[in-house]
């Protein structure tokens, strides 16, 4: 029987997609999540796994395709006899690299099953099945790279996986280091033996445009406030090593201060909104965008969906699970739509404050600055005296054409009053 599989749904708002490569040909043996195609959105790429076993009849887009979600991309053909290959238990998914994020720097579609998920570098893509299948080998990434792939662009596909397990029985593998690539492939031309002009990944690219367009689109407007964070500090301080105990989970500041906005938000919920035309749309959930820098050099902004229904303890697991998977690519459409409000750690840079650039549609942004150590005045009821404190800069940029001077200026207020009102004797559970 031949059967259409169907762009599925990638995350919401997604409508299209750009077919990067096609990695079958017609007369392919598919077994069910086997990849098929490899796609990019503007959120994110990804491969498309077959729901189906069968035998490919008909490819029915090409590489560059733009194509629509729902729309018919293979015909396969159902009920074909293939030639069966060695089963090999596999887990359901593969675990999150423990990552211990010791200072706040975060370094870094939606289908049913994780098979959904990738890990790409430059030069090599690993489907979620080849990925399982080394895992329950103890096969480690450096290994991993030494297998020669005989699928499109000399993928590694199921059967090498398996073959390669098999020899590997009967012979000692000395694993050889092998350095992934940090950033993506970019082509390099010299034109007069001093300077070099690169070209932009897409990903950049699409960074590139979307920076335009907000600033075209939003009249930005910046407020700053100086935050004395010693009580967060202390108390982080104090806190840090009996929470990763406890929680097994790393304590950072950007869980802390994505509290302190949300409860902000709550006080002003017009600065949770976005601009429709000539309409304003009030949002109802609270759905926190964090700013990560992945190690490619690029920006990625995963989000906390209901940041609002999190505890402290909650938001911080959240912020390391979010930046371990932006770290593996292994974000997925939904982790990055839907975000009402966003934050960027610039103090992770060594930066003290900055003008961050409002994401779309949204219609404000907080930058928060390096924590610094400075004499500062300290008034008490035996009048003022001078001493050390944490003091940090916070950025607040909002858009002038719904957000006025009032509301902006008095959210990133009220963001210093939580931070600097935080409680030294705070009770974790």
């Amino acid at each position: 029987m031949l059967v259409e599989i169907t762009m599925p749904a990638m995350g919401e708002s997604i409508m299209e997609c750009t077919v990067l490569s096609v990695l079958k040909k017609v007369g392919d043996v598919l077994e069910v999540d086997d990849s098929i195609l490899e796609v990019a959105t503007d959120k994110v790429d990804t491969e498309v796994p077959s729901p189906l076993a069968g035998v490919i009849a008909e490819i029915l887009v090409a590489e560059n395709d733009v194509i629509k979600i729902g729309s018919a991309i293979v015909i396969i053909e159902t009920g074909v006899v293939a030639v069966s290959v060695p089963v090999v238990a596999l887990e359901a998914e593969t675990s999150a690299v423990a990552a211990a994020i010791e200072n706040d720097i975060l370094v870094s579609t939606n289908y049913a099953k994780p098979a959904s998920e990738i890990v790409s570098t430059a030069t090599k893509f690993f489907s979620p099945l080849v990925l399982n299948i080394a895992k329950a080998e103890g096969i480690s990434t450096e290994e991993l790279y030494q297998v020669v792939g005989s699928g499109a662009e000399q993928r590694v596909t199921k059967q090498d996986i398996l073959g390669y397990i098999e020899n590997r029985k009967n012979q000692v593998i000395i694993p050889q280091r092998i350095e992934t690539p940090k950033t993506d492939v970019v082509r390099t031309v010299s034109t007069d033996g001093a300077n070099e002009i690169i070209q932009m990944d897409r990903m950049r690219r699409i960074i590139a445009e979307r920076m335009v367009d907000s600033k075209r689109t939003s009249p930005h407007v910046t407020s700053f406030v100086e935050t004395d964070m010693t009580n967060v500090v202390l108390w982080r301080n104090k806190t840090k090593d009996d929470f990763k105990k406890q929680t097994g989970e790393a304590l950072t500041f950007t869980p802390i201060l994505i509290e302190a906005i949300v409860r902000a938000i709550k006080d002003f919920p017009m600065i949770n909104v976005s601009v429709e035309g000539e309409t304003i749309v009030k949002k109802r959930d609270i759905n926190i965008g964090m700013a990560v820098a992945l190690p490619s050099g690029n920006l990625i902004v995963p989000v906390i969906h209901r940041a609002d229904q999190y505890s402290l303890i909650g938001l911080a697991k959240k912020v390391n699970d979010l930046a371990n998977r932006a770290r593996l690519n292994k974000l997925t459409a939904d982790d990055l739509a839907g975000g009402t409000y966003t934050v960027s750690n610039i103090g992770t840079f060594g930066n003290v404050m900055g003008t961050p650039i409002i994401v779309q549609p949204q219609v404000a942004i907080m930058a928060f600055g390096a924590i610094q150590k400075k004499p500062a005045v300290i008034e008490t009821p035996q009048g003022d005296t001078l001493g050390i404190r944490q003091l940090m800069f916070m950025s607040h940029a909002y858009d002038h054409r719904v957000v006025d001077g009032a509301l902006g200026g008095m959210f990133v207020k009220r963001v210093s009053d939580y931070l600097e009102g935080f409680e030294l004797d705070r009770k974790l559970f």
